[in-house]
């Protein structure tokens, strides 16, 4: 997603020691051309200092080239970005990954998945690839919601019946973003594309029991932190780990494509409610990452959902762990 500089090869060292890599990661990119569409395992596991965090994937979004998807910028200007990254340019590709944080003895589900076959036709793995990572639906003490976008939320609902699947789960979300959504004269207010969403949400997430509505800066469980990340929806947040001197950032959509957005976060996409926003809370969470030497995960990376940031002017480069 971005050339080689000298600043890329001084800051490698830096990364590895993030990513618990032994010597120096080298930032390159032939190997990454080959990266497939859909990975050949199922979950991948790393720790950031006493948290074991397992990355699980739940399926990918093969969407279709559409000039609307990032505002004022040509079909062709993002095919050349994702071909300089090395992914496919037959469509968009929107891998979605779930994470879930083991720590204090409690199981931590960040977002809840888009549903077995509720958002994309493929993105049905989520229930086999935890099962796989030896983690049992039931067992899921806390959900932390970034946003109520469909392939965030819609896990949280059985197909057809809208049944919760965590009824006795801790739903913990921001409550601007809840107060937003749950608005009885929202759905009238919605655009026709959002309004089924919409509508689901009013209809549904009201009735439950089992929400907490925190406050920006909250601290949500013990070491876990909520940051309002506003701009992709109006409550969209973000969720920080400490364990020791080691943090990891769950960024969800902050950057939700990083081959384009990291060389370009000055592109506003259309599912950015305030495209201004959004700019500016990617800056700002993207340059705190690096400025504090953060571990990242983001919902849209490339499987396992993780990488590495670097300072590129006023971009920035990526480089996704790969296995």
């Amino acid at each position: 997603m971005f050339s080689m500089t000298r600043r890329t090869v001084l800051q490698s060292a830096a990364a590895a020691a993030a990513f618990g890599l032994a010597g120096k990661l080298e930032f390159t990119r032939p190997a990454f051309a080959e990266t497939p569409v859909e990975p050949t395992v199922g979950f991948y596991k790393y720790t950031v200092g006493d948290i074991e965090v397992t990355a699980i994937y739940d399926g990918i979004w093969k969407k279709p080239h559409d000039p609307a998807f990032i505002k004022d910028v040509s079909v062709e200007d993002t095919k050349a970005a994702l071909a300089k990254a090395g992914l496919t340019t037959e469509f968009m590709p929107i891998p979605l990954t779930v994470v879930v944080l083991k720590m204090g003895g409690k199981l931590i589900m960040m977002d809840a998945g888009s549903g077995v076959g509720q958002w994309q036709a493929n993105a049905t793995h989520l229930p086999a690839n935890m099962a796989a990572a030896g983690i049992d639906y039931k067992a899921i003490d806390t959900i932390m919601i970034s946003h109520f976008h469909p392939d965030h939320v819609w896990g949280l609902m059985e197909k057809g019946t809208n049944t919760p699947v965590f009824p006795n789960a801790e739903l913990i979300v921001n409550a601007t973003e809840y107060n937003w959504w749950t608005d009885p004269s929202r759905l009238a207010k919605l655009p026709e594309g959002r309004k089924p969403a919409g509508k689901r949400i009013a209809e549904n997430f009201p009735k439950w029991k089992n929400w907490k509505l925190v406050e920006d800066g909250a601290e949500v469980a013990p070491g876990i932190q909520i940051i309002a990340a506003p701009g992709h929806t109006p409550g969209h947040s973000v969720y920080l780990a400490n364990s020791g001197k080691e943090q990891l950032m769950i960024s969800a959509d902050t950057m939700y494509v990083p081959a384009l957005l990291a060389p370009h976060p000055e592109w506003q996409g259309a599912y950015d409610q305030d495209g201004p926003t959004a700019i500016t809370t990617r800056h700002k969470i993207i340059d705190r990452v690096i400025a504090d030497n953060i571990r990242i995960s983001g919902s849209h990376f490339p499987f396992p959902g993780t990488g590495v940031f670097v300072k590129d002017g006023n971009a920035y480069g990526f480089t996704p762990v790969q296995i």
